[in-house]
């Protein structure tokens, strides 16, 4: 099992990266991008043990008192399966 763990600056919080990532942006003739907000994912991988609800609490424990600060940023995870593609575009056209 796998846990996909997106953390991000909370609404209201300045962004540096972001806000250097959007000028860059701009700057290359992106002009239509808005904002940014930089943030972290992070993927969890467990050997056999507990699941489901189990698993959910033990990794929402684990963003509260490591992975993120609850100060500044907010937390969302998902459980899926091992080898179970992640949401969203992976491909790179040319």
């Amino acid at each position: 099992m796998i846990a996909r763990v997106v953390i991000m600056p909370k609404r209201g919080v300045l962004d540096p990266q972001g806000k250097a990532i959007c000028s860059s942006l701009h700057a290359m003739g992106y002009g239509e991008v808005d904002d940014v907000r930089m943030g972290k994912f992070l993927e969890l991988r467990f050997g056999d043990g507990a699941g489901g609800e189990e698993r959910a609490a033990r990794v929402k424990a684990m963003c509260e008192r490591l992975l993120a600060n609850g100060v500044i940023e907010d937390f969302r995870f998902e459980l899926v399966e091992d080898g179970a593609p992640a949401g969203g575009r992976t491909d790179t056209p040319r």
